[in-house]
């Protein structure tokens, strides 16, 4: 089974200098999205492992704007999965004064690890996060056919699992699922650790070891098909 996880693309977090909690894309957003699109339903792109089954889209505004075109490329219906959401900010944030948040986050970088884990006041804990984006994907890939093994950090493949599915969410989501699938232990910052640029892609396959299977990280944070001056964090 082939995993493919894209970022959505340049969202406009900012509108006359207030923050916004769910933006929509940016104009260079949408064209970010065509271009993954493209690469997506291209056959001779990679990653190309066969036909796309499956295609799920967190519900932010960002990530289904970018999934559409996928979507339309792929003729395929992108489904919700709200456990695919980003880590989500304080309610108060949206529509306040952009240098709030700007400072709040400054400030957190220098937090110590167990402050991380409980996150900004108002905000959805690190913790809740990481057990939120771990359910979900365990129980969305169980119904798929492909559920943890006996043994840690192995899995078991159903010969009737899907042979691709993409995904179109974030960049704390899709980081924190890349880390849980290759057995790694988690921290509070693993998008500061495996890290995609916005309609980036990411690329894991199941492989057959050990009378099971394992994950293989097999591209993150590819922006192939991105001209680099069309490139954003």
């Amino acid at each position: 089974m082939e995993l493919v996880l894209i970022r959505h693309g340049q969202p406009e977090w900012v509108v006359d200098g207030h923050n916004r909690n769910d933006p929509a894309l940016t104009a260079r957003g949408r064209a970010q999205a065509d271009r993954a699109a493209a690469r997506i339903a291209d056959p001779t792109a990679e990653p190309a492992d066969g036909p796309v089954d499956h295609l799920l889209v967190s519900p932010a505004r960002r990530a289904r704007e970018t999934a559409a075109p996928v979507a339309a490329a792929l003729g395929l219906e992108a489904v919700v999965h709200d456990w695919l959401l980003e880590l989500q900010m304080p309610d108060d944030w949206d529509d306040s004064p952009i240098e709030v948040v700007e400072q709040a986050f400054a400030a957190q970088r220098d937090w110590p690890r167990e402050r991380w884990w409980d996150g900004l006041e108002g905000a959805e804990s690190l913790r809740d996060f990481h057990d939120r984006i771990v359910t979900g994907a365990e129980a969305t890939l169980a119904a798929m056919g492909v559920t943890p093994a006996a043994e840690p950090g192995l899995w078991d493949v159903a010969d009737d699992a899907p042979g691709r599915v993409v995904a179109v969410a974030h960049g704390g989501t899709n980081s924190t699922l890349v880390a849980h699938l290759l057995g790694v232990e988690k921290e509070p910052w693993d998008w500061e650790r495996f890290r995609m640029g916005h309609a980036s892609v990411a690329v894991l396959q199941t492989t057959p070891l050990a009378g099971a299977a394992i994950w293989s990280l097999r591209g993150l944070g590819d922006a192939a098909h991105l001209p680099r001056d069309e490139r954003t964090a």
